[in-house]
């Protein structure tokens, strides 16, 4: 490809004129976000999902946003972001230095015109004639409107204006079709009048006879003041006939001497009628193309093949480019990211088919992207998108938005083995930049075999020092150090050869399961984790340093926060930096504990959020001269410490675990079945989400851990409570906690271990029993006790079927060798279990 790499310069390079499209939305704004992909609307927006256009475009939004790929993800993204900085990223990565907006869409909470000046240079306005006509309509009384009376205000609107805007614009193909009657008298006009009003409110103009009147009327004015018209052609919402949206419909009115000098431009490629718009660009010198919507809202191959049509014929300096972007800014995004690589794509073809040369296919790009828009709007453009200064919420968006700086040392890449510890290799900034950020670097195939008292493999893991893999950092989920700003972290995955991820990979198996449920079911698992810790300070005591808890405070003390307060605000702010929402946090229980629970989320960015918690609370702690530790059971006598999580189930963004009306347990008939599986498998999930013997030290009775197989609403001693939080309507559930779940556990294990139970109960509809209401340990004989030790929990996952297929062979034989292991470790050393506060 170096023979196109010009090109691709050239491509890459170009500041844009969009030249048509509508105001951006606020972000509470009640226009759903998944109409970010489609023109559907109402029953058929649940097929959107299930588009080309959705699947690319959700992939190319969380690359720019880092997020994980799903439709929750990238929404959160957007509120963790907010509207100004999401704009400011969209609008910087299409480099767009000329906005014209059609602002004729009525969207709820729209924002002016002005408000987009913060991010592109020069932004004008595209007067919409029937919207015009209608809002006239809409202020007056029925009964006083003659045809006189109403053209006497309309001309006088677009006359009040026309030195303001760039271009009109008529939609009238939506209306009554593209067979413009050239000739309509007065008096039909006056009775298409009638005929709208007598339709009453909201005006909706689409009397064939009168819309064609004031679409030549509007023609006359745009023609005086030396203004193009656009023309909206081919498809769009339901609400059009696309046969008569075919631009060989106007050619009486191009035909007509009145008109031959307007300039007019046929919106959307005019597809998928696009060789006949370049057929009719190629014969009446009034008429240009544009091709917005078209891309991106087609296939790859589709978008190709409707440029491709348009160039057939058609002039190349009568060819534009717009992203018709509406209410989210990622449309301006994803319309002129496409439209990059599909002109590419075309261009090069040409090239290579001998029509072009490289420098003709150069200027082409020019000319295409912007020139041709300059001068057909007669755009005096000066200013650049460098010249536009965007508001920018954080330090860390403004890092996003200029790259990464120069200041950095090291990059940090992080995998989580086995038995639930943190590992890292660093690597220097350059050789990360220049290798290592797509290459990955070596390491040992042991590393998922240790366990945490060893840094060697498990005698059962089938794991040995024989073998290597590649760690392949995740990019979109690296940032900055909060606590060390020279640094940068990434999470990685695990890779046998290139393209080909490990089998061990625990990442992958929650890729995997998660999978399975949206391809089985339609469904999303998120999720949201408690995390409990206590912090400890170094004393002396008969002249030996110890470690001992940093108060002696009781359960949501006061003044425990006011003595952690700089730590705690320190580990907010820190975590706010990485986009990752604290909930609540306080003092717990135990001496010197406390909990910072984060916000729900899509469960693979809650396990990569986990993760990055755990390293921001140590290293804070660190830095104030504090141990933090995620022990189970730190002390046998004090309470111990969860990493509680909470399960919802969502399909096409919306919350399906609730019930929708009325439910025995307030939770819809799949919430029940997926928590069903849960409950009936979690004997054998334990050894995922509980996975050291000091972990069942924590699992017992009355101590706020669930110690029996039972669930409960609102019960904090069952080991399920179905939770109502603040805002659940009375009598409704809107997820479920699992409380033995604590901080040694690997998440992305722990999660795909839910996830293949959840599975299971979908397969087959389970019900779950009765609730616990009471204390379960009064109930003991009528509930099966939960495993009291790891062995037991290691005894159930062998005997269950179930994992082996969901999570894979040969990685559950690595976690029950693990397992195995410690049991044998702790069993022989009593006192091992303190020195876990150094390793979690």
């Amino acid at each position: 490809m170096e023979r196109f790499e010009e090109l691709k310069k050239a491509v890459e390079g170009v500041e844009i004129v969009d030249a048509h499209a509508h105001n951006l939305v606020a972000i509470d704004s009640t226009f759903p976000f998944i109409n970010c992909f489609s023109e559907a609307d109402g029953d058929a927006l649940s097929h959107v999902p299930h588009t080309i256009n959705f699947k690319r475009s959700l992939k190319e939004i969380a690359g720019l946003y880092g997020s994980n790929i799903s439709l929750h993800a990238i929404q959160e993204s957007r509120q963790c972001f907010g509207l100004e900085s999401s704009t400011a990223l969209c609008f910087k990565a299409a480099k767009i230095s000329v906005l014209l907006i059609d602002d004729g869409i009525e969207f709820d909470k729209k924002l002016d015109i002005k408000w987009h000046r913060s991010f592109v240079p020069t932004v004008g306005r595209i007067l919409r004639v029937e919207r015009v006509a209608e809002k006239i309509l809409e202020k007056g009384s029925n009964g006083t409107w003659t045809l006189g009376s109403f053209m006497e205000i309309f001309t006088e609107e677009l006359k009040s204006v026309a030195d303001t805007v760039f271009a009109f614009k008529s939609i009238v193909a939506y209306r009554s079709g593209l067979a413009i009657n050239t000739e309509v008298t007065e008096k039909e006009a006056e009775e298409g009048l009638n005929d709208v009003l007598c339709a009453g409110h909201p005006i909706r103009i689409s009397n064939k006879n009168f819309i064609d009147y004031i679409f030549l009327h509007a023609l006359k004015v745009a023609q005086s003041y030396d203004l193009p018209m656009q023309i909206h052609t081919g498809f769009g919402d339901k609400d059009l006939d696309l046969r008569l949206a075919n631009p060989l419909h106007l050619r009486n009115l191009l035909e007509d001497k009145r008109f031959m000098k307007i300039r007019l431009v046929l919106l959307h490629a005019s597809y998928p009628f696009s060789r006949e718009a370049s057929y009719l660009a190629s014969v009446y010198s009034q008429v240009y193309l544009d091709f917005g919507l078209a891309i991106p809202k087609l296939s790859f191959h589709g978008m190709v093949s409707s440029v491709k049509e348009l160039l057939e014929l058609a002039p190349m300096n009568k060819v534009m480019f717009s992203t018709d972007g509406y209410a989210f800014a990622e449309t301006f995004y994803l319309g002129a990211k496409k439209a990059r690589e599909v002109v590419f794509s075309v261009l090069c073809d040409a090239c290579v088919d001998g029509d072009l040369s490289i420098p003709e296919a150069i200027a082409a790009v020019k000319d295409i992207f912007a020139e041709n828009a300059k001068q057909f709007y007669k755009l005096d453009v000066s200013s650049r998108y460098s010249d536009v200064k965007p508001f920018l919420s954080s330090s860390f968006q403004e890092e996003e938005l200029n790259g990464s700086l120069k200041d950095v040392t090291f990059v940090r890449i992080l995998w989580i083995d086995t038995s639930g510890q943190h590992r890292c290799r660093v690597v220097p900034q350059q050789r990360f930049y220049s290798s290592v950020e797509k290459h990955g670097v070596g390491l040992t195939c042991a590393c998922m075999g240790m366990s945490s008292t060893s840094d060697g493999p498990a005698v059962d893991t089938n794991l040995t020092a024989s073998g290597e893999i590649r760690i392949v950092p995740d990019l979109s989920t690296k940032c900055r150090l909060p606590w060390a700003r020279q640094q940068e972290m990434v999470l990685a995955d695990m890779y046998i050869e290139p393209d080909k991820i490990w089998e061990y990979c625990p990442r992958e198996a929650l890729r995997r399961v998660s999978k399975i449920l949206r391809e089985e079911f339609d469904l999303a698992v998120n999720a949201g984790f408690e995390n409990e810790f206590y912090l400890l300070k170094s004393v002396l005591r008969d002249g030996k340093e110890e470690l001992a808890p940093f108060d002696r405070t009781p359960y949501s003390s006061t003044s425990a926060f006011d003595a952690a307060s700089p730590i705690l605000e320190e580990v907010f702010a820190s975590l706010q930096s990485l986009d990752i929402i604290v909930e609540q946090l306080h003092a717990e229980a135990g001496k010197g504990q406390f909990e910072i629970a984060l916000k729900y989320t899509e469960c693979f960015r809650a396990a990569n959020s986990l993760i990055f918690t755990r390293e921001v609370i140590r290293a804070v702690a660190r830095k104030h001269g504090l141990l933090a530790t995620f022990v189970p059971k730190y002390a046998l006598d004090d309470i111990g410490s969860g990493s509680h999580v909470h399960i919802s189930l969502s399909r096409n963004g919306e919350n399906v675990f609730m019930a929708s009306g009325e439910s025995k347990y307030g939770m819809s008939k799949i919430g029940e079945a997926f928590m069903a599986g849960v409950l009936n498998h979690l004997p054998s999930i334990l050894p995922f989400t509980a996975p050291l013997p000091n972990s069942y030290d924590r699992i017992q009775p009355n101590m706020w851990s669930g110690a029996y197989l039972c669930w409960g609403k609102e019960n904090r001693e069952a080991p399920l409570r179905a939770a109502s939080p603040p805002g659940v309507p009375h009598g409704f559930v809107s997820n479920f906690e699992i409380k033995a779940f604590d901080g040694c556990a690997n998440p992305y294990l722990g999660l795909a271990a839910i996830i293949a139970a959840g599975i299971d109960g979908l397969r087959r509809n389970l019900s779950l029993p009765e609730p616990v209401d009471g204390d379960p340990d009064i109930l003991k004989e009528n509930l099966q006790r939960l495993p009291v030790s790891l062995a037991e929990s290691i005894e159930a996952l062998e005997k269950d079927t179930l994992f082996r297929d969901m999570i894979g062979e040969k990685l559950l034989v690595a976690i029950i060798g693990v397992r195995k292991a410690e049991v044998k470790y702790y069993s022989d050393n009593k006192e091992g279990y303190k020195d876990l506060i150094f390793k979690y």
